[in-house]
């Protein structure tokens, strides 16, 4: 019979206090949290805004080039739009050069939404940043990482 051997406590300790994932995930918490707070009066999520802005395009992108973008998979692409796409905000359609693929425009309603939305979003994007030194340096840090 083997016997389980924890790791201790000072290791548990360590990872608290250097470990850049936990930090990261809540610092991203923490920001989504204030984001969605902000949004919310109009009825948006801090993630439906950045899937809106990303769809806020000359000609309707592919989901492949959105999900890119977002860094999420397809199948989480199409989760995220439904409500959206509920609403109306949204609207998919087979791409006429590839049936198989789709395109995604924003309807009047969603770009009469995104327009009241993006001075929320400014606002708030100031606060957080006055919280900052240095909020370039960490932008060029985090898309260094991803």
């Amino acid at each position: 019979m083997s016997t389980v051997v924890n790791p201790p406590f000072e290791t548990t300790l360590l990872v608290r206090d250097s470990c850049l994932c936990l930090h990261l995930q809540r610092a991203a918490r923490a920001l989504a949290r204030r984001f969605d707070d902000a949004l919310r009066p109009l009825g948006l999520t801090n993630g439906q805004f950045s899937l809106m802005m990303s769809l806020n395009r000359p000609e309707p992108p592919g989901m492949a080039a959105v999900a890119s973008l977002l860094a999420m998979d397809r199948t989480t692409l199409t989760a995220a739009l439904k409500p959206l796409e509920r609403r109306a905000l949204v609207k998919i359609t087979a791409d006429p050069a590839d049936r198989r693929g789709r395109l995604m425009t924003l309807t009047p309603k969603g770009r009469r939404l995104l327009t009241r939305a993006v001075p929320i979003w400014k606002n708030t994007h100031v606060e957080v940043e006055s919280l900052l030194r240095d909020s370039d340096r960490l932008r060029n840090n985090l898309r260094a990482l991803s």
